[in-house]
């Protein structure tokens, strides 16, 4: 199986975080819209044209030993994106609430993801274990 180094990966949500506070500090949707632009970027290239991972490739050194399973960080990207992406179409639209709200979870998520729980991970297992017919939650 496939490895992200998690240097990568936390540099990507730190990207995250940051843009997403710069967004809420500036009241600015542009910022949302560049993040997606990069995140958009870095699934359709595995990682490769992700700005915040190629600026992490320039500034530490190497590259860690704890890791991350491609097939997991494209399932936490894929929902990064959902997020902004809701928050760019309620801008959009003027429902400020939503935009406002789906960008706040994008935030929870990436900065407990930082702190060391990974939502999208939870939500992942959650989905495997219903495709694999197994119950969640012990009755």
């Amino acid at each position: 199986m496939k490895e992200v180094p998690m240097r990568y990966v936390k540099a990507n949500q730190t990207g995250i975080v940051l843009s997403v506070i710069l967004s809420f500090i500036f009241h600015q949707p542009w910022v949302l819209a560049a993040l997606w632009v990069i995140q958009v970027a870095g699934i359709l290239s595995d990682g490769r044209y992700n700005l915040f991972v190629i600026i992490a490739k320039l500034v530490l050194k190497n590259k860690g030993e704890e890791t991350q399973a491609v097939e997991l960080q494209r399932f936490n990207n894929t929902l990064a994106i959902l997020f902004l992406t809701l928050a760019l179409v309620s801008f959009t639209f003027g429902w400020q609430i939503a935009a406002y709200a789906f960008s706040a979870m994008l935030l929870l998520a990436a900065s407990a993801a930082l702190l060391g729980y990974c939502i999208g991970c939870t939500v992942y297992f959650w989905i495997k274990q219903i495709r694999a017919g197994r119950r969640i939650w012990r009755t």
